[in-house]
């Protein structure tokens, strides 16, 4: 039974060991010194002393790579919800959805019954080009069946996404005909838009819908405006439903083409991170444009900066149901081996001084998980009765009241089965 104890903390400690002695050399130096670095000095020599006992005693012989990559999550999770490890092998799709490109065989897939269904075939993309169309299942991915139990989004992206110019054989089994088909497809950059969808509601109004806030956002937003100009548009609605966020310069750069100069947009602060303040500078096209933005539980981080700045300087009406609640501001660190952490190192505020992060408590916690799930089961999602404010109340510009810890409360309410 102690054997099975000892086992079970290994892992944490080995990774601890690993995690304490790269911050020391890349990190911490930079930002401690005196007794503080002692300590921490201390503390890594006597892990690392652990790390080769366990490498040149143990028992069983060990997987040290797997071991860390199992346990740093462990030791992240005891910090916040939001600082993750991310391996290796993981890192490119991680920044995929944020960079405006991947490197794959550009296609549209949905799994039904355990196959690979192509929806849509990128336009003079690589799968296009190598003759694949809508409506093709793919059954075998470099002369190996992908069919059954294995087949996951995940697998699948893993198996068809890789390096610009690299090849990958795809089988397919197309209506009407009974021999699979072999093509051989020389992956490429995909395009990945952040604007889904552009268009005139009405004869004067025009509506943008953001997926997320990344590398090419804000150049696709002033496309759209652009288009929308073209068709005379007099009023705009940007729709930031199930928007999960993305670069915090993203949001700041489109608040800025509705903003006068000098007005606050967002700041951030924290331990070791001083106060940052991120202003308008008066260049905006739109200044003056009435807005609307529709927000809902699914938006998040960015999305929430946008329309936190929209709402405290009374720029744009915020209509539907209270956002996520993610106010923390998350710095890559990446590791000699490629993998890398996503660290909290600051909160976000809004202009008014409103922290947006809901509450949460360090390690597991179960309910900050469930909140969702909570908020539905309250009745939040149907009634804006059910809206519990937590948090501190503030002001925006003209004197509305606010509320802090907990997302962004709409100004209009709208239930789940309307909006």
């Amino acid at each position: 039974m102690e054997q099975k104890k000892n086992n079970r903390w290994m892992p944490l400690i080995m990774a601890l060991c690993v995690i304490v002695g790269i911050f020391i050399g890349t990190f911490y130096a930079n930002h401690f010194s005196g007794n503080r670095l002692n300590i921490i000095n201390s503390g890594s020599n006597r892990l690392n002393n652990l790390l080769h006992i366990i490498d040149d005693q143990y028992v069983d012989k060990v997987n040290i790579d797997s071991l860390v990559d199992n346990a740093i999550p462990q030791i992240l999770s005891e910090l916040d919800p939001h600082s993750v490890y991310i391996n290796a092998k993981d890192v490119q799709a991680a920044n995929d959805d944020l960079k405006g490109s991947f490197s794959g065989v550009g296609i549209e897939f949905t799994i039904r019954q355990d196959t690979i269904h192509v929806q849509n075939v990128i336009k003079n993309g690589p799968a296009d080009r190598a003759g694949i169309l809508a409506g093709d299942k793919i059954v075998s991915v470099d002369g190996k069946p992908f069919v059954g139990k294995t087949v996951t989004n995940e697998e699948a992206m893993r198996r068809l996404k890789g390096p610009k110019d690299t090849k990958v054989k795809i089988g397919v089994k197309r209506y009407g005909q009974k021999a699979i088909k072999y093509f051989t497809v020389t992956r490429g950059e995909i395009p990945t838009k952040s604007i889904s969808a552009t268009y005139m509601l009405d004869d004067k109004t025009g509506y943008i819908r953001i997926k997320n806030f990344g590398e090419t956002t804000y150049p696709e937003l002033l496309i759209a405006l652009a288009k929308l100009s073209q068709e005379r548009f007099s009023n705009l609605v940007i729709d930031l439903r199930d928007n999960t966020g993305g670069y915090l310069n993203s949001a700041v750069q489109i608040a800025n083409e509705f903003l006068s100069k000098h007005k606050l947009i967002v700041y951030t602060q924290g331990r070791k991170s001083p106060r940052q303040d991120y202003l308008s500078d008066g260049r905006g096209s739109y200044q003056n444009i009435p807005l609307v933005v529709l927000i809902n539980e699914g938006s998040a981080s960015a999305a929430e900066i946008f329309a936190g700045a929209m709402q405290d300087n009374d720029r744009a009406t915020i209509i539907g149901r209270r956002s996520f609640g993610k106010g923390l501001v998350q710095q890559q660190i990446g590791f000699p081996d490629g993998s890398m952490i996503r660290l909290t190192v600051a909160r976000y505020y809004t202009p008014s001084g409103r922290c947006i992060q809901k509450p949460y408590t360090k390690g597991e916690d179960p309910q900050y998980q469930q909140d969702l799930m909570s908020r539905y089961q309250h009745g939040e999602f149907f009634s804006s009765d059910s809206i519990k404010h937590t948090g501190p109340a503030y002001h925006t510009g003209i004197g509305r009241i606010v509320y802090g810890g907990g997302g962004i409360t709409p100004d209009i309410f709208v239930p789940e089965d309307t909006l």
